[in-house]
């Protein structure tokens, strides 16, 4: 069984970043792509950053593209999601997520972690 558990959220100013990480149990973690996600309330999860098993594939949201980078260290069995420029409507639960595959679909990611709140003051 896989466990996730993400840390790292907080309140920062806009313009400030964040840097969340997505701790991995089990010794399976490079056989996962990696995903990035998040839900503001009254809004539907939607998909932010995902990151292929080794590391060398990469894909984001047209909203956050060129202010947050995916990255992940398989011998820390840890994904991370740095985040710049932070906008208020970047406002949400980050939730990080592993598949089989690299995708851009919620429905794709078979294992999920408990979130972590990331709020940005205007």
């Amino acid at each position: 069984q896989v466990q996730l558990v993400e840390s790292g959220g907080g309140l920062v100013q806009a313009g400030g970043s964040l840097r969340l990480s997505c701790a991995h149990s089990g010794r399976t973690f490079s056989m996962y792509a990696m995903g990035w996600f998040r839900q503001a309330p009254g809004k539907e999860r939607e998909f932010v950053a995902t990151i292929s098993g080794l590391g060398r594939d990469t894909d984001y949201a047209d909203s956050v593209k060129g202010r947050f980078t995916i990255s992940r260290d398989n011998a820390k069995n840890t994904a991370y999601l740095q985040m710049n420029s932070l906008k208020p409507e970047d406002t949400a639960i980050y939730y990080c997520a592993a598949s089989v595959r690299r995708h851009r679909m919620v429905s794709m990611y078979d294992y999920w972690g408990q979130g972590t709140q990331v709020t940005v003051s205007s």
